[in-house]
């Protein structure tokens, strides 16, 4: 019999009137990948908040290894043994690479009041070298690293002190397969020296391939725990939603004649670094797709075609001759763009529910007099935000009290609204449930139909293949392939490309 590492024991939360946790009870054992899943809203992000102490608890306990923990805040979880990978960036801007690493634990490096920063250096380099990640230099300013780069910086600053429980909470859909891969080779590590990862994902086959144990949540209530090897896909779906999940998926149409007419072209555009000498045509209608490696520059094309980029070159051109080079002049031509990094680039955190959905129609919601009506602006917030299915108090609820996924179905329940004739998504699925991703595909398909056009930047190569009329693929900054929508396309037909 397997023994048991923590037990969750009667956990409960709550944020105002919202019950986000209720009497939830299940063991980890140790040395086991328990993955913990549930659409956006579930509850779990809540509780694994709470172990790690980013929340307080609101009532329950857990017990780890035969004692009860409550920590205050991340210094004193790392403290009993227990980390966490975030889903968003969990680093800190400004400092270096070894200062993020050893947040919170300075301390060793301190001597008489004086911080030995050559010690804390060297340190650094031992980890990063241990963890294959050479090309990382511990004295570096972290802003000088992208979106994975840092991620994979967290997972030396979570796991480096051999803790007990690693809370991994979506971390897999900031990476690429390159950057996955590295991941499950370290929590394959941490399962085979007796240690327990809690796995949060929404990616079902992942969870399916990579977790021993399967715990299920649905609005913030438990409803199992099932081995993974006892499971499929469709069981698991039931349990999280409550129901079948019916319905197309992805697109069902193929060799529907996409319009000749060109509403975006895109020439020789540059960007120093990063994409050399990119051309294409967006025509009226498409779902044009962008597949590759995280470095391959596909996320710097979204930037570029909304003006983004401040030292590109090349041209960015609407069908009437309009030069789309800064940020303005793209939401202004009906141009909408959801970056990757969400929190940072997406969305105000700090700002209501309501504010986010109507920033970018506010010169629409204000008409000729100019003057906003409050009534207004609730209205249209609460329409697009039902629309999506936002999980909220109402929308004057703040958007950093979101889960990762509803936060996301504001930023895009905000473009909805503008009704943008041209819409770049880049990782438009990422930390989405399966239910809301079926929701996001069919809103794609409709938008296509209503002569809308679409960019879909993404690293999940199904939904490209399942959604889009052409897809191009991005290697070391440049195109390196294209294909058109086909039934006979999957994942080995775009990886060649890729590679």
């Amino acid at each position: 019999m397997s023994e048991v590492r923590l037990e969750v024991k009667n956990l409960c939360k709550s944020f105002g009137i919202t019950k986000a946790v209720q009497n939830v009870s299940f063991n980890v054992n140790k040395g086991e990948v328990h993955a913990l899943i549930g659409e956006n809203g579930s509850g779990k992000s809540t509780l694994t908040n709470m172990l790690t102490g980013i929340y307080s608890i609101g009532s329950g306990t857990f017990v780890l290894d035969g004692k009860e923990i409550h920590p205050k805040n991340q210094v004193e979880a790392n403290n009993e043994g227990v980390s966490i990978i975030v889903q968003e960036l969990g680093t800190l801007s400004g400092l270096t690479v070894a200062e993020n690493i050893f947040l919170g634990h300075e301390d060793q490096f301190v001597h008489m009041g004086i911080k030995n920063t050559n010690a804390m250096n060297k340190k650094a380099t031992e980890l990063l070298k241990k963890y294959g990640f050479e090309r990382i230099k511990a004295a570096d300013i972290i802003d000088e690293y992208n979106f994975e780069d840092r991620k994979l910086i967290e997972i030396v600053k979570a796991t480096y002190f051999d803790p007990k429980i690693v809370v991994i909470d979506e971390t897999t859909t900031a990476l690429s397969q390159e950057g996955r891969e590295e991941l499950y080779k370290h929590m394959n590590r941490i399962r085979e020296s007796g240690n327990s990862i809690i796995f949060i994902s929404h990616d079902l086959p992942e969870v399916l391939d990579k977790s021993d144990t399967i715990t299920i949540m649905r609005d913030g209530v438990y409803i199992d725990t099932v081995k993974s090897k006892d499971v499929t896909e469709d069981d698991l779906k039931r349990l999280m939603v409550g129901r079948e999940v019916t319905g197309d998926y992805y697109r069902s149409d193929y060799g529907e004649k996409v319009s000749d007419e060109v509403v975006l072209s895109v020439k020789n555009v540059s960007v120093p670094g990063l994409i050399h000498d990119v051309s294409f045509d967006l025509h009226k209608g498409e779902i044009l797709g962008f597949g590759g490696l995280s470095e391959s520059g596909m996320h710097e094309i979204g930037k570029a075609i909304f003006g983004a980029s401040y030292d590109r070159t090349g041209t960015v051109e609407l069908a009437d001759g309009t030069q789309i080079n800064d940020i303005p002049t793209a939401i202004k031509h009906s141009i909408a763009y959801t970056s990757k990094d969400r929190d940072n680039e997406s969305v105000v955190l700090n700002q209501s529910i309501g504010d986010n959905i109507c920033l970018p129609s506010l010169d629409s919601l204000a008409g000729k007099s100019h003057l906003l009506s409050d009534k207004k602006l609730k209205e249209f917030a609460n329409k697009y935000a039902k629309q999506m299915s936002v999980k909220m108090v109402n929308v004057d609820q703040f958007v950093s009290d979101l889960s990762g996924g509803n936060k996301q179905k504001v930023v895009l329940a905000r473009w909805i609204g503008k009704d943008s004739d041209i819409v770049v998504l880049d990782s438009p699925t990422r930390g989405i449930d399966i239910k809301v991703k079926q929701d996001i595909y069919q809103l794609m398909n409709q938008m296509r139909k209503n002569g809308k056009s679409i960019i879909m930047i993404s690293e999940e190569l199904m939904e490209l293949i399942g959604m889009c009329d052409r897809i191009m693929i991005m290697k070391d900054g440049k195109t390196s392939g294209e294909l058109e929508r086909n039934e006979a396309i999957d994942e080995n037909s775009l990886i060649t490309m890729m590679v």
